[in-house]
This record gives structure tokens, sequence and C-alpha cells, in this order.
């Protein structure tokens, strides 16, 4: 085994160079989509963190989800997101995994492109609504008597735009309704759900979303209603953009079980070749503009 891994290595290698040059085609066009996606990931932060300095602790609302799960208490808050941890890293590996392998259905930049869309409509919807109505928070630091429960009025303007980096992002209070680890968590699930190929990882990330919310809820982190509005605003939002925007380009060959390293380098030279050959030309592309 040793030997066919150092034998097949440069082969991998030249796959990994053949399908970055195909994704940097990709990136010249999209380039804009995916910074403004980025760009935006800073303004949400600073929207959560502006909330927090007209957080006003108070008794904690009564809460279904509170009654029927069991609180894990504050020297266990780790356990959740650990858990959102896994999820993130675990997605944003497999969108990477056309570097790799030999079949695959999807190009990073162009997923990428349509989960960031995702983001962008929920975040909004996010920012809208913690702002709309102020609800006392349940976490620990959250409440009455704790130091972080109020923010004092800033001392300069970079405390805001830094947001109090990394204390304001670990320990922000008021942005409740609706969570952002689910609207993560969710369309990273569901993205796999559409365009991912092995149904028992499919089951399994499903399951994992829901332990997730359960985790959340007795963690205290939010009260119930901000996971139940996340499961159906995201879900929602994912089915209006893909009815809105053309349908992503199916890469597949059939295959369901690709292989870590190439058994045939003449097919998937030739197969690389013809993919970029078409990129080149503007045929791959005709899908992309609208993404």
């Amino acid at each position: 085994m040793p030997l066919y891994v150092d034998h097949e290595a440069p082969k991998l290698w030249r796959k990994i160079y053949t399908e970055a040059l195909i994704e940097i085609s990709l990136l010249e066009e999209n380039w804009k989509l995916i910074l403004s996606g980025l760009v935006f990931q800073y303004v949400h932060g600073l929207a959560a963190h502006g909330v927090h300095y007209l957080h006003q602790p108070g008794a904690t609302l009564q809460d279904i989800g509170f009654f029927l799960l069991p609180e894990l208490g504050q020297d266990k808050f780790y356990v959740s997101e650990t858990l959102f941890t896994f999820i993130f890293c675990s997605f944003v590996l497999w969108t990477f995994h056309p570097f790799v392998f030999l079949t695959k259905r999807i190009y990073t930049v162009l997923i990428w492109c349509r989960i960031l869309a995702y983001l962008v409509v929920c975040q909004c919807l996010r920012i809208v609504t913690f702002y709309s109505t102020l609800l006392p928070g349940p976490n620990y630091h959250c409440r009455e008597g704790s130091k972080l429960a109020r923010l004092p009025p800033p001392e300069s303007f970079f405390e805001v735009i830094l947001i109090n980096f990394p204390q304001g992002v670990i320990y922000g209070c008021g942005d409740l309704i609706f969570s952002s680890h689910m609207i993560f968590t969710l369309v990273f699930v569901r993205t796999y759900q559409k365009y991912g190929t092995r149904r028992c990882i499919k089951q399994f990330a499903w399951l994992l979303a829901v332990v997730q919310s359960l985790l959340i809820i007795a963690s205290r982190k939010h009260y119930t209603v901000d996971i139940v509005v996340a499961w159906y605003t995201v879900n929602l939002v994912a089915f209006f953009i893909d009815s809105k925007l053309p349908e992503l380009p199916d890469r597949s060959s059939g295959s369901t079980a690709p292989p870590l390293l190439p058994l045939s380098t003449r097919n998937k030279d030739g197969k690389n070749k013809e993919e970029h050959q078409k990129l080149l030309n503007g045929n791959s592309l005709a899908t992309t503009s609208s993404v």
C-alpha cells in the first residue's frame, strides 16, 4: 500500500493542480459574489455586537424547551460548540473534495456562491428580527447580576468596529431570534442533502442538526422559539433562492463512491482536460453568470 500511494502521489498533485485551474477560472468570474458574502459575515457580526449595547437583562422567559430538557450547566457550554465546530469543519472540507476525489458533483467556487447567498438572506432576516424585539438573554452571562449582561457605552469607534474581539463574539447578548448557529448548521446540512452523494451521511447530518438544536436549548443559549424559527426560515429561504437562481452544473459521472486516489490517470486526465477546455471556451460558465 505505501508503494501504491508513493506511485500515485504525483498523479494526485497533478489532479489538484488541474482542479485549481478550473476553480480559478470560476473565481475570476464570481469573486465579487464571494467577497460580498464574506464581507457581510462581518456586517452580521457587527450588528450582533451592536444589539448587545441595547440588551437589558431580566427574568428568563417561560420556555417549553427549558421545561422538557435538563439544563447542561455553565461548565458544559462547550458541548454544543464542539458539535457545531465538527459540523462546520466537516462541511468546509467536503466543499473542497473536488480537488482530491475522482468523481464529484460540485464546483467549489459555485457551491460557496450559493451557500453565501443562503447565509446573507437568512442573516438579513435575523438582524431585522432581533433588533425588532429585544428579549432578555437566557444564557448565563446574559442574566441579571452578570458583569457581561450589559455593555457600557463604547469608548471609541474602534471598539465598535472591532466587535471587542474575541470577547464580544463569545459573550454576546440580545441577538436571539433566530439562532445563528442553526442558520449555518441547516444551510450546510441542506446543501449536502442536495449536492452530496452518500445517503448515510445525509441521514447522519440531519440527526446532528436535531441534536445540535437540543443541545443549544439545553445549554440555555437560546430560547426554543429561536431554534424553531431557524428551522423553517432557513428552509424557506433556501427554497426561494433555489427557485430564483439556475441550478448548479452537475459534474457527477454516475459513481457515488469516489476513491481518494485516482485509479486510472488516462481517463482522469482526459476528463479534466476536457472539463478545463469547456470552461475556457465558456460553455460550462453559462450557468454561473447569475449565481
